[in-house]
């Protein structure tokens, strides 16, 4: 399992972000919806490792933290295995200093992938994982129509995928 670093969206983004997993789910493709845990909420990852160490969290909630602005832009469809489906998000001078920042306070953690870098970073939220190629087309149409929309960071979190356990390290001010 991984450890993460996490920025949350507003209530709007986010309802709007389940509302498209229920959308996948009714089509029969394996969405984010298709989870039962309750930390499985709409995020843009910023940073990974396989381990964060303790003094991370407390270096992490150290930082100044003001909701902004995002805009949530189209589909993109990542890796060929195993398609993952995603809504992109619009890059912004500030989503990506924030990226910069979080990840340098990470990168000295063991296990950080390189798509993960600052410059190598594609900022999305997740709508559907193992997608089978037979069904990418059909998820692509059940969401395709929905527009680019206006969104808020509003938080930062972080998961701990071994203990599947979230809590926040930054909250707006």
């Amino acid at each position: 399992m991984v450890q993460s670093v996490e920025l949350l969206l507003d209530d709007a983004a986010d309802a709007e972000i389940r509302r498209q997993w229920q959308l996948l789910a009714d089509a029969g493709i394996p969405s984010v919806a298709a989870k039962t845990a309750e930390t499985t909420r709409p995020h843009i990852t910023v940073a990974v490792a396989r381990q964060l160490w303790p003094r991370i969290d407390h270096v992490l909630e150290q930082q100044s933290f003001r909701p902004f602005p995002v805009r949530l832009g189209g589909l993109l469809v990542f890796g060929a295995r195993h398609p993952i489906l995603v809504r992109a998000v619009v890059p912004s001078e500030q989503l990506l200093a924030l990226q910069r920042r979080i990840f340098s306070i990470v990168a000295q953690c063991p296990g950080v992938p390189s798509n993960l870098h600052p410059d190598e970073w594609t900022p999305h939220v997740t709508l559907a994982r193992r997608v089978s190629h037979q069904q990418l087309g059909e998820a692509v149409h059940a969401v395709a129509r929905d527009r680019d929309f206006p969104a808020s960071i509003v938080g930062i979190r972080r998961w701990d995928g071994d203990q599947r356990r979230e809590w926040p390290v930054a909250r707006g001010r």
